[in-house]
């Protein structure tokens, strides 16, 4: 696609990597900041008229709320009025697969500050996107090639 490609765990803070590396799962307060920035990052690309993508556990719906809006979206509950803050246009991807799954994967996976016993709190914390949230579901059980492709189709038919 020839898009930007930002990993969203590069942005977090010293002290969330620090938290995550110690076993202890992140919480909003940790959260919301580090989404903001991201916002800052997806906007100020979208200024630049640069397609970008962003691979980012944005677990709850508030999380993507604010990767869409910035912190507009923590004061206010009620959905935006068109025109009022103009929101950012995503597709979510939701990579959806069974725990033990992503677990094998997370244990092949060197060097990162997240160890693979936090990935029960993600789950419990994970709500899927659905209606009216702009996203497509891509199992984990395809092949890479086939994720890929189902994303590029999502992305080109958009």
């Amino acid at each position: 696609l020839g898009w930007k490609f930002y990993d969203a765990d590069d942005y977090h803070p010293p002290e969330n990597k620090k938290k995550m590396a110690e076993g202890i799962p992140l919480n909003d307060e940790d959260r919301i900041p580090w989404l903001c920035a991201l916002h800052d990052i997806l906007r100020r690309e979208d200024a630049s008229r640069q397609d970008t993508i962003l691979a980012c556990s944005a677990l709850k719906k508030m999380y993507r709320r604010v990767l869409i809006s910035g912190a507009s979206a923590i004061e206010s509950k009620q959905p935006e009025q068109p025109g009022e803050n103009p929101a950012l246009k995503i597709l979510f991807v939701h990579l959806d697969g069974p725990m033990h799954l992503i677990a094998s994967r997370l244990e092949k996976r060197r060097g990162h500050f997240m160890p693979p016993e936090l990935l029960k709190s993600q789950f419990d914390t994970l709500e899927p996107p659905s209606a009216p949230e702009n996203f497509i579901t891509v199992s984990l059980e395809k092949s890479l090639p086939e994720i890929v492709l189902e994303i590029e189709s999502a992305i080109l038919q958009g």
